[in-house]
């Protein structure tokens, strides 16, 4: 890409095709995805598993009101702290999306960083048991590393993949290999065939070099505390964020809510904060190079929003013929 291509020349999005645009966390996919729907007449679908809870803002870097007045958005704030949320309801919700946005001649326009919310809408779902309560709450209280120690045993290729410090997903990976006795990672491989290939849907992913990423990182961490990610956090436990599992496991609050008790003074928080935003980025890349066939597009160090959207542009051109 070069800072000098020009955006002039308009270009209509095929049949309204959904764009799913995916990568790592502070990647620059928001910004991305602003001028693209701007550019397309657009609305933005949010993938990330963490926007839907209302009051999650400054720890989930959420569209600011100024970015919804711009661009319609959708699937965001659509739970409460009391309620679950999974990659069921997201299908659904982000379905009705779709006819919507479509209905009125405009494009979806995806938007995330939560992989399985996007292979979801690719490929739809497996068929996975429901939870069971009674495993769950025995596997709830076994210790983490014997947990970790039976889903390295009973399935290695989870085992690699999976966030091992997600004791949600590592729970639930449990369940479904004790309850159909068979491999986690082999339900999740053998989903519906891949519709997004068959309706020619793009699928953008945003990379950029390892060091620049992490400084991205750095600063928006850094902005977070600053815009008052402890007194939200304060807020949002007074409401019920202790109780929700899914809500506690965003970098960030969980990290807060140990400095609240006492575990870590704010610069140990801080840094762990980014530390564990690091971590989390390198699985997010990991993740959609092992599971979704995407259109890699590299953000150079200097690149705006507006070059890398020229870029997803020319490429989108070129695959319409």
């Amino acid at each position: 890409m070069s800072p000098d291509s020009s955006p002039s020349v308009p270009y209509e999005a095929p049949e309204l095709r959904p764009i799913l645009l995916g990568g790592p966390t502070a990647v620059g996919k928001s910004a991305v995805a602003l001028l693209l729907a701007e550019r397309l007449k657009g609305e933005i679908i949010s993938a990330d598993s963490m926007q839907v809870y209302r009051g999650l803002d400054i720890g989930t870097a959420k569209p600011t009101a100024e970015e919804r007045r711009r661009i319609p958005h959708h699937l965001l704030d659509v739970v409460g702290l009391h309620e679950a949320f999974d990659a069921a309801q997201f299908l659904r919700r982000a379905q009705q999306a779709v006819e919507e946005i479509q209905g009125r001649g405009r494009v979806p326009i995806f938007c995330g960083g939560t992989g399985l919310y996007l292979q979801a809408w690719r490929q739809g779902l497996g068929s996975a048991p429901p939870a069971d309560a009674g495993v769950r709450a025995e596997l709830e209280a076994m210790p983490t590393d014997e947990r970790l120690r039976e889903l390295a045993a009973r399935d290695p290729v989870a085992f690699a993949a999976i966030d091992q410090l997600n004791p949600r997903r590592v729970i639930r990976a449990l369940e479904v290999i004790r309850l159909t006795h068979r491999p986690f990672s082999e339900q999740r491989s053998v989903w519906k065939p891949d519709r997004a290939t068959q309706a020619g849907e793009f699928f953008f992913g945003l990379v950029r070099p390892g060091a620049e990423l992490q400084e991205r990182i750095a600063r928006r961490v850094d902005a977070m505390f600053r815009a008052g990610l402890v007194a939200e956090t304060e807020q949002l436990l007074a409401h019920g964020l202790a109780e929700n599992r899914t809500a506690m496991q965003a970098i960030g609050y969980r990290q807060v809510v140990d400095h609240l008790r006492g575990a870590a003074n704010l610069a140990e928080t801080i840094e762990t904060v980014k530390i564990r935003t690091r971590q989390f980025a390198k699985r997010q890349l990991t993740w959609f190079r092992r599971q979704a066939p995407v259109d890699w597009v590299e953000v150079k160090s200097g690149d705006s929003a507006e070059v890398t959207v020229v870029e997803i542009l020319r490429r989108m051109k070129a695959k319409a013929g």
